[in-house]
């Protein structure tokens, strides 16, 4: 009480009046909550709603509001069809109205220039939330950093590009809105993050997955990338190939959408209701919106600004899972070697004697393995591989690379139908109970995330082992020493080195037994390095 008190006076609030903490920001006063002993400030406004002439148009600046705004709850989640099972949102219900960000903070006294964590959340662009409890904030927090999660808008959405929309925007640009979007909140961070005790200049940005390769691009970006300290990247990255596309690539997608929904202007779609746009992108066809290399966020494709080296300079912590892919989606039901031969053969064509020597097969029994690594390469190990590659090469920077091998527990016996559905991959079950399940082989996507960010008790589903708690001290401490410092390493770590432009590589393997490794796929990755893309 006296530590909600004294930060409450360092803001100028009588000594009288309640305990919970609050803060002055640049747009108005918030009132926040005490979480035993941290501060957390939920559901604030980083720009102005996105609605009616302001759909799909870049994040406007906020206005100011007056007296005390109460932060003690996650705004609306962004507009999104119920994709995924591994959800559970505790957000103040969906809407446009979305731009909200979240922090929790252990300052006591505004004035400690804490280091910063900007994390921003997976889904593929299509579906996620801030206040999901897998990226809670209080575990990093504890350990003396500022944490902090983004919302920002997702599908069409956010990453509508149109013709029409082109032609209105004084960048000559459209898209990427979503991203525009965690710029803005980056820019709102650095001119308010000091109120809640962090440092301006420290400001660590991380995701995973759809939210790993916003990091990409945030580092890409000239609207962002001098805000970065250092940057963090799980599974994915738009480096890899067709992880975007031209503008005008995009605008067709767009019109195309908007003819589909007999929407021929820019004023009949934005009349058009939110949930009726949003359920038309179900449709068979109608829900791809790609980054687009729109000339203002990204004034070239990230692959060639970072071969430029005009990426952000500053360290980078980057990895991928062990189990990203599934190895039924290469051969099918049946995982023989002739099934992956030939499945191999559609795939690359003229290549693929030369996939067949870097993804080799000797009997059925390498099969599994393998064709888990080709599916985990295709879908987003080779991105985060070239992301880490070039930044080392152009970066003048640090690069950590890692990867993460430590499979999930199987799930608890006691849980119920509606907790069922989340954990990744899980579906819901028409028995009383979820049953016992086998430990997967390994680390599925998105499986490290309540490790690394401390927060397997938020996760009831899984029976958490001892085990796991080890990896994930081993992992959070990772995370935390790299955001306090640019570099992994620390009392009690195994240790890290960086990756070398030359030479070979070194990974931290991180599993029960984490270990730093030479780098043992690098020709996977040349080989598919040098493909055309498709």
């Amino acid at each position: 009480m006296i530590a909600a008190h004294v930060f409450s006076l360092a803001y100028g609030q009588p000594a009288s009046d309640t305990l919970a903490p609050r803060v002055q920001t640049a747009n108005g006063l918030l009132e926040g909550v005490n979480e035993s002993g941290l501060h957390s400030f939920k559901g604030i406004p980083f720009a102005e709603p996105p609605v009616g002439d302001l759909r799909w148009k870049e994040p406007q600046p906020l206005h100011n509001w007056e007296g005390v705004r109460k932060a003690d709850k996650f705004g609306p989640r962004a507009m999104q069809l119920p994709l995924f099972g591994d959800m559970n949102f505790r957000s103040n219900g969906m809407s446009e109205d979305c731009l909200y960000l979240n922090v929790w903070t252990p300052a006591l006294t505004g004035k400690e220039r804490l280091p910063v964590l900007v994390y921003f959340y997976g889904g593929g662009f299509v579906a996620g939330d801030g206040s999901e409890p897998r990226y809670e904030g209080p575990a990093l927090a504890r350990r003396g950093i500022v944490t902090i999660t983004v919302n920002y808008r997702l599908t069409v959405f956010g990453f509508l590009s149109h013709p029409g929309l082109t032609q209105e925007s004084p960048h000559h640009a459209s898209g990427n809105y979503g991203l525009m979007d965690q710029s803005a909140a980056l820019q709102w961070v650095q001119k308010n993050i000091a109120a809640f005790g962090g440092d301006p200049k420290r400001i660590t940005i991380a995701g995973e997955s759809a939210g790993s390769f916003a990091v990409s691009a945030l580092m890409a970006s000239p609207l962002s990338r001098n805000i970065i300290a250092g940057a963090i990247g799980e599974s994915g990255s738009l480096l890899g190939p067709r992880s975007t596309v031209p503008l005008s690539e995009g605008e067709q997608y767009g019109t195309k959408f908007a003819n589909s929904i007999g929407a021929d202007t820019l004023a009949s779609l934005r009349a058009l209701p939110a949930e009726e746009i949003l359920k038309a992108t179900s449709k068979p066809g109608n829900g791809h919106f790609p980054v687009t290399v729109d000339g203002y966020f990204l004034p070239a494709s990230p692959v060639a600004i970072y071969a430029a080296g005009e990426q952000a300079h500053v360290p980078l912590l980057a990895g991928w899972n062990s189990m990203e892919g599934n190895a039924g989606s290469i051969t099918g039901n049946e995982p023989t070697k002739a099934n992956f031969t030939n499945a191999v053969q559609k795939l690359y064509g003229d290549h693929a004697a030369e996939a067949l020597k870097v993804y080799q097969v000797s009997t059925d029994e390498d099969v599994w393995q393998v064709a888990t690594d080709l599916a985990s390469d295709r879908f987003i190990g080779f991105s985060t591989w070239k992301w880490s590659d070039l930044h080392s090469k152009t970066g003048n920077s640090q690069v950590y690379r890692y990867f993460y091998a430590h499979p999930r527990p199987a799930m608890r016996s006691e849980m119920g139908n509606a907790t069922a559905g989340l954990a990744g991959g899980v579906t819901r079950n028409t028995d009383s109970a979820v049953k016992k399940t086998p430990v997967a082989r390994g680390a599925v996507h998105s499986a490290e995330i309540e490790y690394a960010l401390g927060n397997l008790p938020s996760n009831r589903v899984f029976d958490w082992q001892p085990e796991d708690y080890i990896v994930s001290g081993i992992m959070e401490g990772f995370f935390a020493n790299f955001i306090k410092t640019g570099n992994p390493n620390g009392i009690g770590s195994p240790q890290w080195e960086a990756v070398k432009s030359n030479g070979p590589a070194s990974v931290m393997h991180i599993d029960v037994h984490t270990r730093l490794e030479t780098e043992k796929n690098r020709p996977r990755y040349l080989f598919l390095d040098q493909l055309p893309a498709k």
